[in-house]
């Protein structure tokens, strides 16, 4: 990545940020073969400009992945322009509208890929609530707060879909329950269409889930979608953790998957942390006195969530044609 000239400071914090990043151990994304998948809510990004210093470390941070589904992109997509800029002219970001009320706060949802190892397949919508007949309308008894975003790609071989959403927070289990619930409904009616544009369905997103295994947790996976292996326990490179949240003790973010071939999925997963610990924010910002909360506006108070995927299936589908040949 070409960060082009910077201070003498941020040079020192992205040289900081390479090394959490190696401790990361995320591997390398193989062109054809393995693509590097993550979700991140990035906190607020464009509700208020970023420091110069933080659009460097979040580009650094993007560009270690091949597609990403960025959730809490707010209406102003001006620090995300300033981010691409450094990125370079292969990524692209193709993404949701805003919705102006309290519960859309403003977000879109988007998929930042790297056009060297991913393609735009073409579909790109948003999930609308299940609608009954009542009276002349057609109408939602209940919604989806900011509604999930599908879109679909193609890495080597491997066309699959994608789809990202930023659940319902509040005080509220049963209301975030049931929205969880009707997106684990639409997904299982979706899927068992026969017109369905395919089985390969990637699930990501900040599900405002304290933990695996709870209630709400339960009711996304009631209708089939499955946490990779390597997902089940986190890991920060070789440090186990509880959490993709800065505090490390919260399942917020997940990357979730419909079981059609269970060796798509490597032995690589996990999180990425840029933060570490307090002393750390010296490092990246050496000229500011941020603490832990004002640090999360300018990184974020959450971690990129990753997956590597296999995409070559060249041999899946030799396979299928000769064991059809055989049952003709």
């Amino acid at each position: 990545m070409h960060h082009g000239a910077v201070t003498p400071e941020i040079a020192q914090g992205l040289i900081a940020l390479k090394k959490r990043i190696a401790a990361a151990k995320i591997p390398s994304s193989k062109l054809d073969e393995a693509i590097n998948v993550a979700v991140w809510n990035i906190r607020e990004f464009g509700k208020r400009p970023r420091t110069d210093a933080a659009i460097h470390y979040i580009a650094e941070i993007l560009g270690q992945f091949d597609l990403v589904a960025l959730v809490e992109l707010r209406d102003d997509l001006s620090d995300l322009g300033r981010a691409l800029r450094y990125l370079g002219s292969s990524w692209k970001i193709v993404y949701s509208d805003w919705i102006e009320d309290d519960g859309g706060n403003r977000e879109r949802t988007g998929f930042l890929y790297d056009t060297r190892a991913v393609t735009f397949n073409g579909l790109a919508a948003e999930v609308d609530a299940p609608r009954e007949k009542k009276a002349t309308e057609y109408l939602a008894s209940q919604s989806f707060w900011r509604a999930p975003y599908l879109c679909s790609f193609r890495a080597g071989n491997f066309d699959f879909l994608a789809l990202a959403t930023h659940t319902r927070w509040g005080d509220s289990l049963k209301g975030r329950q049931a929205e969880l619930q009707m997106l684990a409904d639409w997904i299982q009616k979706r899927a068992a269409s026969k017109v369905f544009e395919d089985k390969d369905l990637i699930v990501m997103g900040d599900f405002n889930i304290p933990k695996i295994n709870d209630s709400l947790f339960n009711a996304l996976t009631s209708r089939g979608l499955r946490i990779p292996d390597v997902l089940v326990n986190l890991k920060a490179g070789d440090q186990a953790i509880a959490g993709s949240n800065l505090g490390k003790d919260a399942r917020y973010d997940q990357i979730l998957h419909l079981p059609t071939h269970e060796k798509r999925f490597s032995n690589g997963g996990g999180v990425l942390d840029f933060y570490d610990n307090e002393a750390f924010i010296k490092k990246l910002f050496p000229l500011a006195d941020y603490t832990r909360d004002q640090f999360s506006f300018q990184i974020s108070d959450h971690f990129p969530v990753w997956v590597q995927i296999k995409t070559d299936i060249e041999g899946d589908r030799l396979n299928q044609i000769v064991q059809s040949s055989r049952k003709g």
